[in-house]
């Protein structure tokens, strides 16, 4: 835990008794702050009280006494409209702040100058806060590694010198600490999502900039145009900044083709990694994670040679792209966190000859910009609500079967993938859809998948 110390003696009212709030207001509570939580459920209101958090309903609250409102990043700040909690707040002149402002202010109250390192965007910030955290550790750093991706930032070893934190944060967190000025910021990717909670791109994108405006060195995704915009931007500002890119460098920075990484310094460019045979790097975007990886490492000083050598040995990250196992030559791969066709897009290039199970809760927009990548799909296996929508994308393009359920498409795509002639057939879960019409969550969705690929005779595990 990190207690915050920085607001000992204050007052503050939380909103929000989940996992992260309830972190929170025992961070405060352990740093000698004077909190009043409260939430709309009474079970997770009981749960504070036990765990010693004063709790009581902040409509009856006097909120000219409040120091700070500290609201959980699942509360609506602005859209579709702010929460009854924050319009008292705002009412009252309070400051309204989260989990990660409080963790900024400890920060730079007890050691402004430890390592923090946070990284966001639309698709693929858990692969790469868990690689970067990886590497770091394998180069020898005592890491700290939470917010978006698990454990609360607040429930972590409290931020040192010698003890790097590194953070994957939502547009949701951002939004709720104005102060974040990490020592790495990373933006991985900007396309539309949340926008029920930010109104418009603009606003959306607006909130992403924040993460890296502030940072020491902001390392910069420039694939897409609100993310190159911003690098532009910070540029010019005379800002640092490291490029990541697929295509043309504006500059020193990293470029990534197929499954290499390379490094541009002024005249000279050098391949500095080389993911062939990394199972759990499968792919061109998990090469732009490599790059990030090693460019954020390079601004904390760690040894790139040990960096590079960590890359090998990244276990992935469960549900992203993890190799379950093998059945002579057939590879299942389980992608349920692809819950979206953007996030679906990177596990299709990265294969060649696929079975491909997908569907569930269907997200706008549904499989139509996958397009490109049917003729990758030896077969489509079809489950949940969306399995009728799918089937019309698909039509004529790539044959498909309507499964219903996981268990009938992992048994069907199993008995194709064997029987093909292929010599790299893999079984692919990549849903492009929410899981909420069968399962609670895509975790349980992926450990369903994997449940089902383990029982299969003969699996040979990763």
């Amino acid at each position: 835990m990190t207690p915050v110390t920085c607001m000992a003696g204050r007052r503050l009212a939380l909103f929000g008794l989940g996992g992260s709030g309830l972190a929170t207001a025992r961070a405060l509570v352990a740093g000698g702050a004077r909190v009043l939580a409260s939430d709309d459920d009474p079970a997770r209101m009981e749960a504070a009280r036990a765990h010693g958090v004063d709790t009581g309903d902040l409509r009856a609250a006097d909120w000219s006494g409040y120091d700070a409102f500290v609201l959980s990043p699942g509360v609506p700040l602005t859209h579709p409209e702010p929460h009854w909690s924050v319009d008292l707040a705002r009412a009252a002149g309070v400051d309204i702040i989260g989990d990660v402002e409080l963790f900024c202010r400890e920060r730079a109250h007890l050691a402004p100058d430890a390592p923090f390192v946070a990284i966001t965007g639309t698709n693929g910030k858990s692969t790469t806060t868990a690689l970067v955290a990886h590497v770091l550790r394998l180069a020898g750093r005592d890491v700290q590694m939470g917010g978006n991706i698990g454990t609360a930032i607040l429930s972590l070893a409290p931020p040192a010198e010698d003890r790097a934190h590194v953070i994957e944060m939502s547009s949701f967190q951002i939004d709720l600490a104005p102060s974040i000025a990490p020592s790495v910021g990373v933006l991985m990717n900007i396309t539309p999502d949340h926008l029920d909670r930010h109104g418009t791109m603009a606003n959306y994108a607006a909130v992403k900039a924040r993460l890296v405006a502030g940072a020491e060195v902001a390392v910069i995704v420039v694939d897409d145009e609100p993310s190159r915009a911003i690098h532009d931007q910070l540029v010019a500002a005379g800002r640092p900044v490291v490029a990541i890119t697929e295509g043309l460098l504006p500059g020193d920075g990293y470029r990534y083709e197929g499954s290499c990484v390379f490094r541009t310094t002024g005249t000279i460019t050098r391949q500095v990694a080389d993911l062939r045979g990394v199972g759990s790097l499968r792919g061109v975007h998990n090469a732009q994670n490599a790059a990030v990886a090693l460019a954020v490492a390079d601004a904390l000083g760690a040894d790139e040679g040990a960096v590079v050598a960590a890359l090998a040995t990244f276990p992935g990250l469960q549900h992203r792209m993890e190799e379950v196992g093998r059945l002579g030559r057939v590879v299942f791969i389980n992608d349920s966190k692809a819950t979206n066709a953007d996030s679906a897009e990177k596990a299709l290039a990265s294969c060649e000859h696929v079975f491909w199970i997908l569907g569930g809760k269907p997200k706008e927009g549904g499989i139509e910009s996958l397009a490109p990548y049917f003729p990758r799909v030896a077969k489509a296996y079809l489950v949940g609500e969306a399995a009728d929508a799918f089937a019309a994308s698909l039509h004529g393009a790539a044959p498909y079967l309507h499964c219903g359920t996981l268990d009938r498409a992992v048994a069907a795509a199993a008995a194709d993938a064997a029987a093909s002639p292929h010599p790299d057939p893999v079984v692919l879960l990549s849903p492009a859809c929410a899981s909420y019409d069968q399962y609670r969550s895509f975790e349980t969705r992926g450990d369903h998948f994997r449940d089902l690929v383990r029982a299969l005779p003969g699996l040979a595990r990763p």
